[in-house]
């Protein structure tokens, strides 16, 4: 499918593989790689291609391995600003504009296909060192149906509009596709498989199932998903942030997944060249330790680590 031109003249374009099944059912739109380096989406997605039984489907499957193909090629979060100075991330401009900037152009002919589904999981993979979660409208229980089917331990719920913290507009989330589909009364998802930049066997094995389990919730695969122990727990935003730049040693016994009290030590942020601790970093509040960086050069701002405060065990 043609996405758009770009100043060379070349045409950007992406392929979008489309599976009827032998009987009437539901239509699921899955894409990947919005942001470029997250690539164990795509690669769940070539398995699916795979493993999905086309005898057994009922409705069609939509899929977008490489949602964003500029990205993709950069091995990058974002496009060039010679590209799109104005939108520069792709997941800030759903429904998208024909006749818009260059990302809210590529969004518009996805949303053509998006608009026409009954369920939407748009794949990503955060970073290398987060627990693998699936964020869900928290006032849609058809999205956490959704979420729940496709089976990570933690579910994280996140608020929308007025219910959503000042970060979440600051950071223009209205504009991501899981969100604009809920607006627009499609359930919808977004898996983190976590890591990035390489083919993590573990991550790419949760997406293949968790699609294949999220076809069986909306029956259009034989079967229901299995019953799995999962923590419910709100989506906290800007989370452990570094104060002031330096070198970071994340605390040794920590793990993504453990359950942390407000007050925990995260880490340490020291001076590399003086050695002297700079910043004790800690849980401003308990709950679900999902995201801890391992990247130790730091500048004040960065975020070290994410905290979901439990909802339900």
């Amino acid at each position: 499918m043609a996405l758009e031109v770009l100043p060379s003249g070349i045409t950007l374009s992406t392929t979008v593989h489309t599976y009827r099944g032998a009987a009437d059912g539901p239509t699921l739109y899955v894409q990947a790689a919005q942001h470029g380096r997250e690539i164990n989406g795509t690669e769940a997605l070539r398995r699916f291609h795979d493993r999905l039984p086309l005898e057994s489907l009922a409705g069609t499957v939509i899929a977008v391995p490489v949602a964003n193909p500029l990205t993709f090629d950069r091995v990058s979060y974002t496009t060039p600003e010679a590209i799109d100075s104005v939108n520069p991330n792709m997941n800030r401009v759903w429904p998208g504009d024909g006749e818009g900037t260059l990302h809210q152009r590529m969004a518009a002919r996805l949303w053509e296909y998006v608009k026409r589904a009954d369920a939407v999981v748009d794949l990503h993979t955060g970073s290398p060192n987060m627990l693998p979660h699936v964020l869900y409208r928290e006032t849609d229980t058809r999205a956490r149906a959704l979420a729940s089917a496709f089976g990570t331990e933690l579910l994280l719920a996140e608020g929308a509009d007025e219910n959503a913290s000042e970060e979440w507009h600051r950071r223009g989330f209205a504009g991501k596709l899981r969100v604009v589909a809920a607006e627009e009364g499609i359930p919808s998802i977004t898996p983190e498989l976590a890591h990035n930049k390489q083919i993590v066997e573990s991550a790419v094995e949760i997406g293949v199932e968790g699609l294949l389990d999220v076809c069986r919730h909306l029956e259009m695969l034989p079967g229901s998903p299995p019953e799995r122990t999962q923590t419910l727990a709100r989506n906290h935003l800007g989370q452990g942030i570094a104060t002031e730049s330096g070198l970071f040693r994340p605390k040794p016994t920590l793990e993504v997944g453990d359950v942390v009290s407000e007050g925990t030590s995260l880490g340490t942020v020291y001076n590399p060249q003086q050695y002297d601790p700079l910043q004790e970093a800690v849980a401003d509040r308990a709950g679900v330790l999902y995201a801890l960086t391992q990247e130790a050069t730091v500048t004040a701002g960065d975020q070290l680590a994410s905290v979901a405060v439990v909802l339900e065990e």
